[in-house]
């Protein structure tokens, strides 16, 4: 698994639906896709498997596909048209809605109990490890884009930032301290830029 490289999508700690969309970002303002490629793929979802419900192992994330990396990508398009259009307080596309309930009804998914070594949940799927995430990451984006967090969705005020994170706090302008550190700099510097 060291082997994989990433792709440079920044992990805020966002909801995954968000995360994902995230990896659609921007250095200094030009854009960039951490999903060029299956390796791009399979290293972000190596980085954010400790957070997913359903196990993913080395040899799935070593199996990813280009058929996998189409579907997420089809699904990060999806929720970033949902995010941006959320966080302006307009009007979803319906053709972003509608992919992303095609993927949230992709690969079933069920909770099973197991009793050793203590009682515990795991998630049974009935297809490949990749998709069933990918479905579960939809079905979590149903769940922000229909509930009550789909309210504190926010696009990053950060100067050239094209990220999306969740509000948690009332005066969160940014996606992380270094978007807000470089909005802080460019004020301060069209401040003394004055005549």
């Amino acid at each position: 698994m060291a082997d994989l490289t990433d792709g440079g999508a920044p992990i805020l700690g966002e909801p995954l639906p968000l995360e994902l969309g995230n990896t659609a970002y921007a250095v200094r303002g030009r854009p960039r896709d951490g999903l060029q490629t299956a390796e791009h793929l399979a290293a972000w979802l190596r980085n954010v498997r400790t957070r997913l419900e359903i196990r993913l192992t080395d040899a799935d994330l070593l199996a990813v596909t280009d058929d996998d990396l189409a579907s997420g990508r089809e699904l990060r398009d999806a929720i970033r048209l949902l995010a941006v259009a959320t966080a302006a307080g307009r009007s979803a596309d319906p053709d972003a809605v509608e992919t992303l309930n095609r993927h949230a009804r992709q690969t079933p998914r069920w909770h099973e109990l197991h009793l050793a070594p203590e009682p515990h949940v795991t998630v049974g799927t009935a297809g490949r490890p990749v998709p069933a995430v990918l479905a579960m990451i939809a079905e979590e984006a149903v769940h922000l884009f229909a509930g009550p967090p789909r309210l504190e969705v926010c696009a990053c005020q950060g100067p050239g930032c094209v990220l999306h994170f969740v509000r948690d706090t009332p005066r969160r302008e940014w996606c992380s301290p270094g978007c807000g550190n470089r909005a802080r700099a460019a004020r301060h510097y069209a401040k003394v830029r004055k005549p």
